[in-house]
């Protein structure tokens, strides 16, 4: 930010100041929050493909990563509980480690095509119990772990986001070659000058026909 005051010397420094920026929060939007899992939420939870996962560390470093897998891959346990399988990926374990460190986590369920979008935050801890492993969907492999929510708030977001991003509106998506591919931004933040692209991409497509299941 060369030429510019840094952005964080003038920021605000509590809520107070905030809250004189905006209007009350609506009261249908206070009342729809829950803390549980009821029949609606079931349902949505059942047709996500795609849940992202918010954790902290001990330290407050901060990670969102998204965790996919066919309709019905988090179970619903009971009506204050849910559980996400792990799933084969890159091993850096950041959102299984925070979840050790600080017992917290905050899920935002998808659903394609769809506008509304279920937030659920609470108490999180990561099980290996045979028992409630062998309970849940894999995703691919069988899970060596899985990432078990107690649910403290739950929210149905509205679909404003959505409509305002046209994410699912395939007009709206960006053309080929617009944006650099995964290989590319691979390659960028690698920082191997001795890798090359197509080394990039054969290793991509090798990793998706041997590592997803």
């Amino acid at each position: 930010m060369k030429g510019v005051q840094d952005p964080f010397d003038r920021a605000l420094r509590n809520e107070a100041q905030l809250r004189e920026l905006y209007e009350a929060p609506m009261e249908r939007a206070l009342r729809k929050e829950l803390s549980r899992l009821d029949e609606m939420c079931k349902r949505l939870i059942a047709g996500a493909r795609m849940v992202l996962v918010a954790s902290v560390s001990a330290e407050g470093r901060l990670d969102v990563s998204p965790r996919g897998g066919p309709p019905g891959f988090v179970t619903v346990l009971d009506e204050h509980h849910l559980a996400i399988p792990d799933a084969t990926g890159n091993r850096r374990l950041d959102s299984l480690e925070n979840v050790v460190a600080s017992g917290r986590v905050g899920l935002i369920f998808l659903i394609g095509g769809r506008d509304t979008t279920l937030r659920v935050n609470g108490s999180a801890c990561v099980s290996a119990d045979p028992e409630l492993l062998e309970s849940l969907t894999p995703v691919g492999r069988p899970p060596r772990t899985a990432i078990v929510v107690r649910a403290e708030e739950v929210y149905a977001h509205c679909p404003k986001a959505f409509v305002r991003s046209k994410l699912w509106d395939p007009e709206s998506w960006p053309a080929d070659g617009e944006l650099p591919s995964a290989a590319e931004v691979t390659l960028a933040h690698m920082r191997d000058p001795a890798l090359t692209l197509e080394q990039v991409e054969r290793a991509a497509r090798e990793s998706l026909l041997h590592r997803l299941d």
